[in-house]
């Protein structure tokens, strides 16, 4: 996440969704009748999202999900967290909610005057609210940077996310900040030299900093990244381009494609 407020474009989301393989979705689009307007990724299982854009109202918002880590809701009364961008979108307040029915998680709500992450560590906890910072900050399953009061208990979990957060930020740092105009043709065009950053960096799946990745758990279960979203929010606009993975490891158009608003 990206938020400079003097740009010309103050806030920029890059979201890697991670998912066990062979769980079904479908690309962005309009996918729920109750909200028309509203754009993101369909999870096939829950139906819901783990990233909802509505373009209209008073002005763009954006939600990002990602699981937590924490106390587990009881399975018999347990609702998707899928519903909370969705949710977050239309304007609802997850602190309205009956939070002991989720699973932990972080959601990261984005308009263009900022962005925020609210965090649920489960039955027990609180929900608590970070706002992000102006600069680079970076929101992991252990919450923004790593900080959230639930957090994971297993070292390889935690070495791998602080590896992949350390690399990335220094990648991102050290590249021009992009300027994504809803007119550019191309990803390419729109991203600039973040585009090739944000595909993978060219690090091999089972790398440990690899932002796109595949972890096999020797049980038959595979974990991976699935899709890349790159989102950008200004005054009155926004620009969503989005790629199944896998894509051109070097940031090259192909695969990536322009969601409509």
């Amino acid at each position: 996440m990206s938020i400079e407020p003097t740009a010309a474009v103050p806030v920029l989301l890059l979201s890697v969704r991670d998912e066990y393989a062979g769980r079904r979705w479908a690309p962005p689009g309009r996918h729920w009748p109750a909200q028309p307007s509203a754009v993101g990724g369909l999870d096939l299982v829950a139906g819901g999202t783990w990233l909802a854009v509505e373009p209209g109202g008073p002005g763009p918002v954006a939600a990002c999900l990602l699981n937590g880590f924490g106390t587990l809701a009881p399975a018999q009364a347990r609702l998707s967290r899928g519903e909370l961008p969705l949710l977050a979108v239309r304007g609802g307040r997850a602190g309205d909610l009956d939070l002991d029915r989720y699973d932990p998680f972080h959601l990261v709500v984005v308009r263009p005057t900022g962005a925020r992450v609210l965090s649920w560590g489960g039955s027990g906890s609180r929900l608590a609210e970070v706002e992000l910072p102006t600069g680079l900050s970076v929101v992991l399953n252990d919450g923004p940077e790593g900080l959230a009061e639930n957090r994971t208990a297993s070292e390889r979990i935690r070495t791998l996310m602080a590896a992949r957060a350390a690399r990335f930020r220094a990648r991102f740092t050290a590249e021009p900040r992009p300027q994504p105009h809803p007119g550019a043709a191309t990803a390419e065009q729109a991203w600039g030299r973040w585009l090739p950053i944000a595909t993978g960096d060219g690090l091999a799946l089972d790398d440990p900093a690899a932002l796109v990745q595949r972890r096999e758990f020797g049980d038959g279960r595979i974990w991976g990244s699935s899709s890349i979203s790159l989102l950008a929010l200004g005054a009155g606009t926004v620009r969503y381009d989005f790629a199944a993975l896998p894509v051109e490891p070097d940031g090259a158009d192909e695969g990536w494609r322009r969601v409509e608003l």
